[in-house]
């Protein structure tokens, strides 16, 4: 698998990173190994959790097996914080104080003394900007991660964090693909201008661009699931079904899965250093692992986004 830097900076991770948002919900222990065994072997090193993530139970998972499934050394291990859900409702504390006490748990779950990239996971309102900064960049300072960035900053969030950070920013972490390409309109330019690399998360459109959902709802998807329907429901409406049928056509004409010509299309655009997948299943990656990640003709990447162009 190809290997990028992240933006300007000297980190190098897997054009495909694994994530584990469903580790200890939708996704058991066993599974979970054989993902993160599976994911190395076939060339992978970022793997991507969050101290939110099955309020904690994600890095909680991915830290029993340092040492075990894979070694330390193996990968590189990204987590957030800032951010936490409680009764479905959404609470944002990005203040040093909030910061610094949940990277302190994330690495007691995660068995480790540093990690390899930390985010702040929200912009939040209440909290001086600078603030959250100074807890990123004591992180770094006190060696508890290696590098920093912001998740689901928009452009204009994003380049005022790096412009009075002071220190270096890296990477922003944003949803973004071929049902999602809000991004391009102010926050893939912000983060070029400031130097950083874009981790996409949901880069298959929460799994609609798998091409799974043409006509029905799998039993065994997470549109069937009543947790996690609310998730991916916004891209089963309106012109969504036409952006899935024509990667669905382009991919046939190629050869290709519907898969490998989502991922490709999203890993040939500017800024872009990794594409986040969340497989829930072996069968999931394995799919995944298989694409060619090949750029796609011209006048197919044309075609494709002409018809999900956001106008």
């Amino acid at each position: 698998m190809q290997q990028r830097y992240v933006g300007n900076s000297g980190l190098r991770v897997s054009s495909l990173s694994l994530g584990t948002m469903s580790w200890a919900r939708e996704t058991d222990e066993q599974d979970a190994s054989a993902l993160l065994r599976t994911f190395v072997d076939g060339g992978g090193t970022l793997v991507d959790t969050a101290a939110s993530f099955g309020d904690g139970q994600a890095e909680a998972m991915l830290g029993g097996m340092l040492g075990d499934v894979v070694a330390r050394s193996e990968v590189v291990i990204s987590t957030k914080a800032g951010l936490s859900t409680s009764e479905g409702r959404r609470s944002v504390d990005t203040s040093r104080n909030g910061m610094l006490s949940g990277l302190d748990a994330s690495l007691a779950r995660l068995g480790t003394d540093y990690v390899d990239l930390w985010f702040a996971q929200a912009w939040d309102p209440n909290v001086p900007l600078e603030e959250t900064l100074s807890a990123l960049d004591f992180a770094v300072r006190s060696g508890r991660a290696r590098y920093v960035g912001v998740s689901n900053f928009n452009g204009w969030q994003t380049a005022k964090a790096a412009a009075v950070a002071g220190f270096p920013l890296i990477a922003n972490q944003s949803e973004y693909s071929l049902l999602h390409r809000s991004p391009e309109a102010e926050l893939i330019p912000a983060i070029e201008d400031a130097g950083l690399g874009l981790l996409a998360w949901g880069p298959l459109g929460r799994g609609v661009l798998s091409g799974k959902y043409r006509g029905h709802i799998p039993a065994d998807s997470r549109a069937a699931h009543s947790r996690l329907a609310g998730y991916v429901e916004p891209y089963l409406e309106g012109a969504a079904s036409s952006v899935v049928e024509a990667i669905a056509m382009a991919a046939k004409g190629l050869g290709r899965s519907a898969l490998d010509v989502s991922l490709s299309w999203l890993l040939s655009q500017h800024g872009v250093a990794t594409a986040i997948v969340g497989a829930r299943t072996p069968v999931q990656l394995k799919e995944i692992l298989d694409s060619t990640l090949a750029p796609l003709p011209p006048q197919i990447a044309q075609a494709l986004e002409d018809v999900s162009s956001t106008g």
